[in-house]
């Protein structure tokens, strides 16, 4: 028995895969979709077409268009990541792209391996979606651990130029322009709705329940208790920060505190597979006599099986709600 190369081609076609993916999104948007850009998209957007209506509709219309394409076969298990990564492709093109590289891991896997073509068709689509699965749920973490980072310098923003006299109105301007993405976009299109006449606490609602953010919801509540009630806003706004940064500081203590027992699932999955490896790279023929035992493939599937249970049982543990 020996190693067969097979493995390797599959995982750097797939890693193919996710590059190609990043590729055509920044060659389509540009280098202003990248959340790593000091201008946030909104203000190179307005730099380039000045037209700040269409700016706002065109962003609107971005980070609505995958919550009302759910009914699309296939496409409601994306939905909400690609609601959350702000992804500005359409749902459309995003199937079209899975079509795409769906095609091309086929014509990969047919040059670089002699599987059959029921399993390669199987494999290459498997690829295609959870390769395109995979690349919107990595920018959806990568984005909403910016907001969540993001959101308490803000507030405090906010607060500043709240007690020098600006209206709150004028704070979301500033917000929106001093912030950097992807909060600053976010915020930029509320004042760009309240500019127009929207209920500015409506906005702040709509915008939390669409990134399921917890501290965007104290935010939206807060404004919407100082408008019905009144109160100093800046006040509320500074409690509300020393609050989220708390719940910030409490959060990362937890996941370090956690970080031992996440790892400890991941080795125990693992590392029965690296020694499987070792064990064909030193002796290739190991296990050639168990592999004619009837029991080998069942035994394999349940061996399979416990891995997997092992991290989901070892990921419900260490999952804390802070």
């Amino acid at each position: 028995m020996t190693i067969s190369a097979e493995p390797i081609i599959y995982g750097l076609i797939f890693v193919g895969v996710l590059v190609l993916v990043e590729g055509l999104y920044l060659t389509v948007f540009g280098r202003s979709i990248s959340l790593n850009n000091r201008v946030n998209r909104r203000l190179d957007m307005l730099d380039k077409s000045g037209n700040r209506e269409e700016v706002m509709e065109t962003l609107r219309k971005e980070m609505q268009q995958h919550l009302k394409a759910r009914k699309i076969p296939l496409y409601s298990i994306l939905s909400n990541k690609a609601q959350k990564a702000a992804i500005a492709f359409t749902p459309k093109q995003l199937v079209l792209l899975m079509i795409g590289v769906s095609i091309l891991a086929f014509l990969g896997l047919s040059v670089g391996t002699a599987t059959s073509v029921p399993v390669r068709a199987l494999v290459s689509v498997a690829m295609g979606i959870g390769g395109v699965f995979t690349w919107i749920n990595m920018k959806a973490g990568k984005r909403m651990a910016l907001l969540e980072e993001q959101l308490p310098d803000a507030i405090e923003l906010m607060v500043r130029s709240l007690k020098v006299g600006h209206p709150f109105s004028t704070a979301l301007q500033v917000v929106s322009s001093e912030v950097p993405d992807p909060l600053g976009t976010e915020f930029g299109i509320i004042s760009d709705e309240a500019a127009y006449g929207r209920d500015i606490g409506e906005a702040l609602k709509d915008m939390a329940e669409r990134l399921d953010m917890q501290d965007m919801r104290f935010l939206a509540v807060a404004v919407a208790i100082q408008q019905q009630s009144g109160g100093n806003l800046a006040e509320i706004l500074a409690g509300l920060s020393k609050v989220i940064r708390a719940r910030f500081r409490l959060f990362r203590r937890v996941k370090a505190i956690t970080a031992e027992a996440k790892w400890s699932g991941k080795f125990l999955s693992g590392f029965p597979i690296l020694a499987l490896i070792g064990i064909q790279l030193i002796k290739p023929d190991y296990y050639d006599e168990a592999m004619e035992h009837p029991w080998f493939i069942p035994a394999c599937l349940v061996v399979g099986t416990f891995l997997v249970v092992n991290l989901l049982v070892m990921r419900a543990l260490v999952n804390i709600k802070v």
